[in-house]
């Protein structure tokens, strides 16, 4: 296999360096965490090959979120990139079909493109809200669909599903024989009505996140695939033990002290993306120049220039971060025009963000002739 790097990895503001950027508005979590944060380690952690499904309290308290669910159900994984891998190679081979919402991550497009598979785009549009098309969705189908590819809350523009949404996208999948990814990395950010886990609902459905966005724990690399389908799951496992065997006991054990935490943790983080997302939409709503489709969920935006404005993007964005030290995501991170950008909203200090783009708005008036 031909592996291809994407430009939001290449630009990543871990390889810039963290020194260059002085106001970082491209991370898609919240603020990092710190070991302490956690309580630390127990000294009498055996440092074993673990269970190779993953931690069983740890897998057991993911599934009590809904009845519907077992700890069977749930395989952890290094983070949700890797289950992402997994779960492509594992239901994919070449000339087999997938529909994509778009844009997205670069894994669920990269992967399936290097397995040879036909990927189709269902294009999530500024004009519709960001939302799918389910009768586009159903044109796109073909025999050979072996998955439609759905996230909410969605990155990079923060829209969500319904209920009725998801329903009907369920009830294609079983006229068709397909399975439904629902990458659910950002369903913990969300204020008010939240979606049941997506695979709680049907087998074919299969729910994927990860510890690294609403929590802030990217570092300790545990994500996970729920899915009720066993012979799926058994596929999985076996991917997983053939790439790593088992997960790291450290990492695991992180996670689930980190897990126990939710109760107390999440109403923090949701007032504070409240608070911040307000922010967001005061400068949106004083700057002329940019347009944006308001996020429903998650921590990330994917506001754009206004198309009636002359802008010399190049020069934006060199003046953006070279001049005024603020570093985005730009739209090709994400195979779109560059005159889109992603704003994380849950990362930097409320300091950082209002400095941050005050900084787009003086690279716009660089730039713009």
């Amino acid at each position: 296999m031909k592996y291809r790097r994407s430009p939001i990895e290449n630009e990543s503001p871990e390889l810039l360096g963290y020194d260059t950027i002085k106001y970082n508005l491209s991370e898609s979590s919240i603020t990092d965490l710190r070991l302490g944060d956690l309580g630390g380690l127990p000294n009498d952690l055996v440092l074993m090959y673990g269970n190779h499904y993953g931690k069983p309290e740890l897998r057991a308290l993911i599934a009590s979120e809904s009845p519907n669910l077992s700890s069977g159900d749930v395989l952890l994984t290094p983070g949700a990139a890797a289950a992402l891998f997994m779960l492509h190679t594992v239901l994919l081979e070449a000339g087999d079909h997938i529909v994509v919402a778009y844009p997205n991550y670069a894994t669920n497009l990269e992967t399936p493109r290097m397995l040879g598979a036909q990927v189709d785009m269902l294009p999530l549009r500024f004009e519709n809200q960001f939302q799918p098309d389910f009768a586009e969705l159903e044109r796109l189908m073909t025999p050979h669909t072996k998955l439609i590819s759905l996230t909410t809350p969605h990155n990079p523009t923060g829209s969500r599903l319904s209920l009725g949404q998801l329903r009907d996208v369920i009830a294609l999948s079983e006229r068709t024989g397909c399975h439904v990814l629902l990458d659910e990395t950002y369903r913990d950010m969300v204020v008010g009505d939240e979606l049941p886990l997506g695979a709680s609902l049907h087998p074919r459905v299969i729910s994927i996140s990860s510890m690294s966005k609403s929590y802030g724990l990217p570092g300790i690399r545990v994500g996970w695939v729920i899915c009720q389908d066993a012979a799926l799951m058994e596929g999985l496992l076996a991917a997983k033990e053939q790439i790593l065997i088992s997960g790291s006991m450290i990492d695991e054990e992180l996670c689930h002290r980190a897990l126990l935490q939710r109760a107390t943790r999440l109403p923090t983080i949701r007032a504070r993306l409240t608070a911040q997302l307000a922010v967001v939409r005061s400068w949106i709503a004083t700057e002329p120049r940019m347009e944006w489709v308001e996020p429903r969920g998650g921590c990330v935006c994917f506001p754009r220039i206004k198309t009636g404005v002359n802008v010399n993007i190049n020069v934006f964005y060199d003046a953006l971060l070279s001049e005024f030290g603020t570093y985005v995501g730009a739209g090709h991170w994400f195979e779109m025009d560059r005159r889109y950008m992603r704003i994380g909203y849950g990362w930097p200090t409320p300091e950082a963000l209002v400095a941050g783009l005050l900084g787009i708005s003086h690279a716009l008036d660089v730039a713009v002739n």
